[in-house]
């Protein structure tokens, strides 16, 4: 077995990141935190885990971004529900 010889790469995001895109996101997981729903459970799930406040932002941030990932791949059109 033989080491890679290939960099190691950093994980995240690199320098050309789209900045108002991740802004977007952190602010929306920032808003589904404290806002009752889904998004909130999910966050205080991490918490009860003992994960950071800050990761628990960022993974939250990550799980909305999947969600719209997979939303505008599919094309579907959610309609919110009163």
């Amino acid at each position: 077995m033989r080491r890679s010889k290939k960099l190691i790469s950093i994980r995240g995001l690199n320098k050309d990141h789209n900045h108002h895109l991740k802004d977007l996101f952190k602010g929306a997981a920032t808003m589904a935190s404290v806002r009752p729903g889904p998004f909130q459970d999910f966050s205080e799930a991490l918490l009860a885990k003992g994960i950071k406040p800050t990761m628990a932002r960022l993974t939250l941030a990550r799980k909305i971004a999947a969600v719209t990932l997979t939303l505008w791949k599919k094309g579907e059109i959610s309609t919110p529900t009163n």
